[in-house]
């Protein structure tokens, strides 16, 4: 008789991660489906790009949906940190992760904010657990970067994210011409992100670069409160200057007039 396997839920997690107050003014159901929230409430098995901040999603998720037992009780393993800056590192053994689910026992997997694995280390986990036959569940949540593009008005038919850019400003403004080019042959919108407290530089380096037809969409702090999205041409841009927010996660998308 073949032993019971359990599944790999992908856990969507709330945007406001890192924004003080946040937590206690958007209510957890009011950005999760109520279901997911209920399978949140039942998993004892987790695997989580932040421990700390998982125990706080789970206090949340537990003011609306009584957990299946203590918090206390309840396992959180962290993935492998990926190596800084850049460098390569041969890709950990992510099987006793799993170990959990291999015995029967429904895994959750969560990021910091947002759909796991979705620009999000926990990647790896889902293509660990494909290869050795489990059954993956993405549930439904947001995600900053597919709602950034939705309220940017550019094009949503074909796009690319592109992650971070260079650091280097030589390497920056030449990735930022390459993307511009390409989103110009192709009429393709590109997706990139960046650390907070880098914001304000990567909006200057977009607005110093990118020529003046092109648009340019800054979607901060989404379904946070004080959350916004503004999109127009670097010209205006230019004419109408906005200060970002160093403390809060910003999505840029561009595409070439």
């Amino acid at each position: 008789m073949t032993e019971p396997v359990g599944r790999l839920y992908l856990v969507p997690n709330a945007l406001d991660f890192g924004i003080d107050g946040a937590s206690e003014a958007v209510p957890l159901d009011e950005v999760l489906p109520l279901g997911v929230i209920r399978i949140a409430a039942r998993l004892d098995h987790w695997v989580a790009e932040n421990a700390r901040s998982t125990r706080a999603f789970l206090k949340r998720v537990g003011h609306i949906v009584p957990l299946a037992r203590p918090l206390q009780q309840i396992e959180i393993v962290e993935l492998p940190r990926p190596a800084k800056g850049g460098k390569s590192a041969a890709t950990p053994d992510l099987s006793p992760l799993l170990a959990s689910a291999r015995g029967g026992a429904d895994l959750g997997l969560i990021s910091e904010a947002g759909l796991p694995a979705v620009a999000d280390p926990g990647a790896a986990l889902v293509q660990a657990a494909h290869a050795q036959g489990l059954e993956v569940i993405a549930l439904p949540g947001p995600s900053s970067l597919l709602l950034a593009l939705a309220a940017s008005g550019l094009n949503g038919q074909s796009f690319a994210f592109v992650g971070y850019l260079p650091v280097d400003a030589a390497e920056r403004t030449a990735r930022i011409r390459e993307l511009e080019a390409l989103s110009r042959r192709t009429q393709q919108t590109q997706i990139v992100i960046e650390t907070p407290y880098r914001n304000g530089a990567l909006l200057e380096a977009l607005l110093a670069h990118l020529q003046p037809a092109t648009r340019v969409s800054v979607s901060c702090g989404l379904t946070a409160p004080g959350a916004f999205t503004r999109t127009d041409s670097v010209s205006g841009w230019r004419a109408r200057p906005s200060a970002l927010p160093a403390d809060r996660p910003v999505v840029f998308a561009f595409l070439a007039g």
